[in-house]
């Protein structure tokens, strides 16, 4: 799928809705985020024509489509009455009451930690529930000193297109050796938790104008929504939002700040189901019960044979824009990643034919993508990838090679609906790897995926866990992520035989990936990438069309 670029001087004409106006603002509300999207897009090679007419996960859908549509509803309600809370609005308000969970969470958190330990804010959480509080206005100031610290630090660097602020000295031992359970929570900055997404530019305008009703007529209600008022508030710091409001006639609000209380001053908010169901945080024992449960039933730790473990990839006569080491990473990490790449492209190019397309989902910087590229000349290689500055480093790589065999999409991988007949992705984290598979299966492609981030597996509106038949009828769904989260219990720095479960665990969650692709018509495969210090997360799940 090559980008076809327009000139500046062509326009394409783009039809929206249009139904009435009233002070400014234009209806329905997909028309207004529309024109807020291409404003902030800074899109010219559009015509807006407003025509008179009659008229993929569940966070998703929440934002981009039942959020609009009950925000739309709530608008039309001219009663002077106090008004019934849509009730998506609540669960967006709980939403981001909730920590943020993202890759490498751990290392944010002991640096907030360290952060807050500096400024004496306050003692990290302890196990069990947090007790609730109201903070006064002293407190508030002290926290959101060291939140903007950290948190809106990261995220505010992925919107200048810079690295993620990082501490150069190491932590200090009381901060390395503290308990995962005893870590702060991040809290969220954006709609989906650090970082600024579509969600937040199609949430904007509806968040707008269901505050500017709220504000007019029932201001008393504010105060019920202390989260969804700071994000508001948040977004307008973000480049070009501004500008781009103005543009569409959206003139932001100016609300009080307003104290963040828990969830037990407002009970509503409690009885308020849920976006998607959650996972316990607190399991209680360790996996062994449940990894003997599954050896009754015959489901053991099984890894198929490597089918040339010392196979490499002559990197010394490679171009340098090929190798990892052109990536900002250490040396060693380099080395590793060269070993991680020398397993995916040695199963990669055993089974490309020529005219292939191939997809590198979750691409990242391009580690996987490009040296396909380069490997398989007759092939064509798409890589896929959320986030701008991994894309500009990939194609800056991509030009020094002087590849013509490779795109690149912005764009979550759930948007893409191209055919392929190949799909690769090297450390996808949680359910982004089941993502992964899923499109294969669909397209009945071929796919070599390297998991990661087992502890962040749960169920979504399209997976539900365990996925295969045969471990649904051996395990519940709390004891499967019980395996999920021992399975990210791998690292070097834990006893040996901590990470020897950890690894068991790991190879059973694949499994029952396997399992599951095996049912939809596959021959599959879980294999240990060699050598095993390549990466703590070192499994392949391989699988063909039968």
């Amino acid at each position: 799928m090559k980008a076809i670029k327009k000139s500046l001087t062509e326009e394409e004409y783009l039809y929206l809705d249009f139904s009435h106006q009233t002070k400014g603002c234009i209806f329905p509300l997909h028309t207004s985020v529309t024109l807020f999207l291409l404003s902030y897009c800074d899109c010219k090679i559009f015509k807006i024509c407003l025509v008179v007419t009659k008229e993929v996960s569940q966070w998703t859908r929440l934002c981009e489509l039942t959020i609009p549509l009950a925000i739309e509803n709530f608008l039309r309600d001219s009663s002077d009455q106090p008004p019934t809370i849509p009730i998506e609005i609540l669960q967006l308000e709980k939403k981001l009451s909730e920590p943020v969970r993202v890759h490498n969470d751990d290392k944010l958190r002991r640096q907030k930690l360290k952060q807050q330990k500096a400024d004496g804010v306050g003692p990290p959480l302890t196990k069990g529930k947090a007790k609730s509080k109201v903070h006064t206005q002293e407190t508030s100031e002290e926290l959101d000193s060291s939140f903007k610290s950290l948190e809106l630090k990261v995220a505010f660097s992925k919107l200048t297109v810079q690295e993620e602020p990082a501490t150069t000295n190491r932590e200090p031992s009381h901060i390395r050796k503290a308990k995962a359970s005893d870590l702060p929570p991040l809290e969220h900055v954006f709609a989906e938790g650090l970082y600024f997404t579509l969600a937040d530019i199609v949430l904007l305008p509806c968040i707008h104008h269901f505050l500017v009703i709220i504000s007019r007529k029932f201001s008393e209600k504010l105060v019920e929504f202390p989260l969804l008022a700071s994000w508001y508030q948040r977004i307008q710091e973000v480049p070009r939002v501004k500008t781009a409001a103005s543009k569409c006639g959206i003139q932001f609000l100016h609300l009080p700040k307003l104290l963040t209380t828990s969830t037990e001053q407002h009970p509503n908010l409690s009885e308020v189901p849920d976006v998607e169901e959650q996972s316990d945080p607190l399991f209680i024992g360790g996996p062994r019960p449940t990894m003997a449960k599954l050896m009754e039933k015959g489901i053991e730790v099984m890894f198929s044979p490597h089918p040339c473990p010392t196979w490499t990839l002559d990197w010394n006569v490679l171009p340098a824009a090929v190798s990892p080491k052109e990536g900002k990473m250490s040396s060693d990490r380099a080395l590793r990643k060269q070993q991680q790449l020398n397993n995916l492209v040695y199963v990669v190019t055993n089974q490309a034919k020529p005219g292939d397309r191939i997809v590198d989902f979750c691409s990242g910087g391009g580690h996987v993508g490009i040296v396909l590229a380069h490997m398989l000349p007759s092939c064509q290689v798409t890589l896929i990838e959320n986030k701008e500055l991994s894309l500009i480093r990939a194609k800056k790589r991509s030009d020094e090679l002087g590849l013509s065999n490779i795109w690149f999409i912005q764009a979550n991988m759930e948007y893409f609906t191209g055919m392929f007949n190949i799909g690769v992705a090297l450390h996808a984290c949680g359910v982004a790897t089941d993502m992964v598979i899923e499109h294969c299966i669909k397209t009945r492609a071929s796919f070599v995926t390297c998991p990661c981030c087992y502890g962040f597996i749960q169920n979504t509106s399209k997976f539900n866990f365990p996925k295969s038949e045969q471990f649904k009828k051996t395990l519940s769904y709390k004891e499967h992520m019980i395996l999920c989260r021992f399975a990210d219990q791998t690292a070097v720095q834990l006893p040996p035989q901590r990470r020897l479960i950890g690894k068991q665990c790991m190879c059973l969650v694949d499994l029952d990936r396997a399992r599951a692709a095996e049912e939809c018509g596959y021959s599959v495969q879980v294999i240990s990438m060699e050598p095993e210090s390549c990466s703590p997360k070192n499994n392949m799940i391989v699988g063909v069309p039968i």
